[in-house]
């Protein structure tokens, strides 16, 4: 009997899937038995499509695991989409072992093929339902955890929605990607053989999607993102107006113009608390503070920008204070209000703060941008000033603090390298949610003392204090530290790593930190995106959580320079006042 080939019915649309030789049918002959005639037509058309049964398997228990809980809860929309784009990886991963499996070992029976396609139908949509409760309450215990009002009943509906579309236009853009390596394959085995044309179509089709990517959808979004943090910038925030003291840039005498500043510094100088609040906190007359700052129109290059911050200093007398802080501010140029009010309500004034902007784009874009504008800001700024400082006759210089927040503490470490050297750096430094990039607080995490949680680490020889919640801070025995680490326990930009792809974090293992909710576990690839997309939106919880921190500096910066007489209730008086 004469051999006919024809396209397997359950992948035809499969790259590289052979052709199964069936025999040729006589008139009026039944076709031979395959695992069609027993689906249902719903399921004959899902078979049809060419989905592959190990990709749909794989999809299937990866869209029940994104509902897992991560360190932040997820808003409906983003829990969809994070569903949808979990599903796909699951996917792409099934059906990529289920191709090396056929090839690697013979094709599966037509029988084994129908019974699993059943076995399918059967248990997804149980373990889907059984996952969507679940997840529901999850997130539910989490948002209570965190002080957040519990979702709402229906968003399980959208959330499923939003899901399937997701999925549904990924499997899409996959099925175009592949048929166009098909296409270029086919146009080039018309100069070369099969392998090489397979290979080089779809190095072809690589190299155009990445540059499709990336010039339509990375370089846009930062485009986009430039164009707007630009216009920002030049504006100026409700109620900031020009100083009239000539002890803050911008002001009168001041080497620095108002307009130069950018939106962040206009409101870093202009938000300083009146004498008669400081008077009236600290029950003594107050002087006016001092507040410096140069934007990044002030000068042209970084090093004329903290040549002229010293040289504010030097104009204002600010060498003369009880301290000079040196403050490395977020990617926007943004200092929090509180940073810079606390130190000046408990030094009743006597205090000079300086900034520098070094971007105008959020610490996301700065980060992923170009890091060394953080670095080369922070090293030239704390050179400067620590250089004008270490020229005063010890006796007579002034307590020098540093503060960074967020990729702000990533210019501070990097500036001084190791550990030792920040804690020699400076009489004191406090870091308020340090990235995953920093080098010395990753040296000191893994180098922390035997038993102390990764979370919470203990670094012994070396005057470095760690806390999860700023009230640690307050019960603290032994020698005072001269660096303290606020780091909240489900920050993201802190505990994000590349290891998440294929390693269990250390802090998901012993005992976790408070925050943490006990049904969070790692599964390879699923937790490092889960943790991933925590980090886009790692500021929209409340205070004390992600990466939000607050009125917690009050609390650092009278564990590491305290001013004489200072106590726990002065502290606890001036979060409060500082929380109204």
């Amino acid at each position: 009997m004469r051999r006919q080939v024809v396209a397997s019915p359950t992948g035809w649309l499969a790259p590289f899937r052979g052709r199964i030789p069936v025999p040729r049918l006589s008139p009026g002959q039944t076709p031979p038995h395959t695992t069609e005639p027993s689906l249902t037509p719903a399921r004959r058309r899902i078979v049809r499509s060419g989905l592959s049964l190990t990709g749909a398997a794989f999809a299937a228990v990866f869209y029940c695991l994104s509902f897992t809980p991560s360190l932040l809860p997820r808003a409906w929309s983003l829990q969809g989409v994070v569903a949808g784009i979990t599903a796909a990886m699951g996917y792409a991963v099934g059906a990529a072992l289920g191709a090396l499996f056929r090839r690697g070992w013979r094709q599966p029976t037509a029988r084994t093929v129908r019974v699993a396609w059943s076995v399918l139908f059967a248990v997804v949509p149980l373990l889907v339902v059984v996952f969507l409760w679940l997840g529901t309450r999850w997130q539910r215990d989490l948002r209570i955890r965190l002080g957040m009002p519990p979702p709402e009943e229906h968003d399980v509906v959208r959330t499923v929605g939003v899901s399937l579309l997701t999925f549904g236009l990924l499997l899409l853009i996959a099925r175009l990607l592949r048929l166009s390596t098909h296409g270029c394959a086919w146009l080039f085995r018309q100069f070369v053989p099969a392998p090489a044309a397979w290979c080089a179509g779809s190095v072809v089709v690589a190299l155009l999607a990445y540059g499709a990517v990336d010039s339509l959808l990375i370089t846009q979004m930062f485009s986009m993102a430039d164009r707007s943090a630009a216009v920002v910038n030049s504006g100026t925030g409700d109620g900031v107006r020009v100083p009239e003291s000539p002890l803050r840039s911008g002001g009168p005498r001041s080497l620095v113009s108002w307009d130069s500043l950018g939106r962040q510094g206009r409101a870093f100088v202009a938000g300083v608390p009146t004498g008669e609040q400081l008077t009236a906190f600290a029950g003594r007359p107050a002087l006016e503070p001092i507040r410096l700052y140069a934007g990044l129109s002030s000068a042209y290059t970084v090093e004329e920008r903290a040549d002229l911050v010293v040289r504010e200093m030097d104009r204002t007398g600010a060498f003369d204070r009880a301290v000079v802080a040196i403050i490395t501010p977020t990617g926007t140029g943004w200092v929090d209000s509180k940073v810079p009010r606390s130190l000046e309500y408990m030094y009743a004034g006597d205090t000079a703060l300086v900034s520098m902007q070094y971007s105008y784009l959020p610490s996301f874009f700065a980060f992923l941008g170009d890091r060394s504008e953080v670095v080369d800001a922070a090293d030239a700024l704390i050179g400067a000033v620590r250089e004008r400082w270490a020229a005063m006759p010890v006796g007579e210089r002034p307590r020098l603090l540093l503060f960074g927040e967020s990729l702000g503490t990533y210019g501070m470490e990097k500036t001084f390298g190791t550990p030792q050297s920040l804690v020699d750096g400076a009489d004191g430094a406090l870091l308020l949610g340090p990235t995953f990039a920093n080098p010395a607080h990753r040296a000191l995490t893994e180098g922390r003392a035997e038993g102390s949680p990764v979370w919470d680490p203990d670094y012994p020889g070396l005057a470095v204090e760690f806390a999860d919640d700023a009230a640690e801070l307050r019960t603290l025995t032994g020698p005072r530290p001269k660096v303290v680490y606020l780091q909240n326990a489900t920050d993201p930009v802190v505990w994000w790593s590349w290891d998440l792809l294929w390693k269990q974090p250390e802090w998901l293992n012993g005992r976790r930190a408070p925050d943490v909710t006990p049904d969070m576990h790692w599964y390879p690839g699923i937790t490092f995106w889960q943790i991933s997309c925590d980090l886009v939106f790692s500021n929209k919880v409340p205070t004390g959580h992600g990466h939000v921190y607050k009125s917690e500096t009050v609390d650092g910066w009278a564990t590491i320079a305290p001013p004489p007489g200072w106590t726990t209730a002065d502290s606890l008086r001036l979060r409060a006042l500082l929380d109204e």
